[in-house]
């Protein structure tokens, strides 16, 4: 990001769509697209460190949409552990790289939570290679619930945080105390692979409970 910054204050920096191609770990590995954002740069082609990419066999490039190919993918996954399997650039005219990570991840599985009070909830949360995005937060009407009253997907690190180095997923006290007593919300949790997963939190006085949909 210093570098990106840095860089900035001369010259533009081509990007993409997303940093990040993810491949589902249970499922067959497709060939992926993204979209280049030259901004005024020319693209000069993918490197894996020091290793170019061959154009034609490991991607192509059609417009501004560039595929990585399904051979490609599946020789960086490697063994598709959860989470980075590897790092590659777009490299343009100008500016710096851009970073691509290829992401091997499952659907990411939450648990119940008791005995929480309205200062965290802690949500146990297998990630499984994802990374979480958003949430979203409704009550049974579909009003919005929490303390971002205008829209209902809720504050990253106000409302809620994700914990990766613990496994778990923490709901804070400026979110939870601004709940309706007794009122069941049901919380989307969208993650950057684009799964969703449903949650239920109810406050009762001082306690908060969690539960799977």
């Amino acid at each position: 990001m210093g570098a990106a910054i840095r860089s900035s204050w001369t010259t533009r920096s081509g990007t993409a769509s997303s940093d990040r191609v993810h491949l589902a770990k249970a499922g067959a590995i497709t060939a992926k697209t993204l979209t280049l954002n030259p901004n005024g740069t020319t693209f000069r082609g993918l490197w894996q460190g020091s290793t170019q990419l061959v154009p034609g066999r490991d991607y192509t490039v059609s417009g501004n949409q560039l595929t990585l190919t399904a051979s490609a993918l599946t020789r960086l996954a490697g063994d598709r552990a959860y989470g980075t399997n590897a790092t590659i650039q777009a490299r343009f005219s100008a500016g710096v790289p851009w970073n691509i990570y290829v992401t091997s991840y499952d659907p990411p599985v939450l648990a119940n939570s008791t005995g929480n009070t309205t200062d965290g909830l802690s949500i146990p949360t297998r990630f499984r290679g994802d990374q979480l995005a958003t949430l979203e937060s409704r009550y049974a009407d579909g009003s919005t619930a929490g303390n971002t009253s205008w829209t209902p997907y809720q504050e990253f690190n106000v409302a809620f945080s994700p914990d990766y180095p613990n496994n778990a997923i923490t709901l804070l006290p400026a979110y939870l105390n601004a709940l309706n007593d007794g009122a069941q919300v049901t919380l989307t949790f969208h993650f950057w692979s684009g799964t969703t997963v449903t949650y239920r939190v109810t406050k009762n006085g001082g306690s908060v409970t969690g539960t799977v949909a």
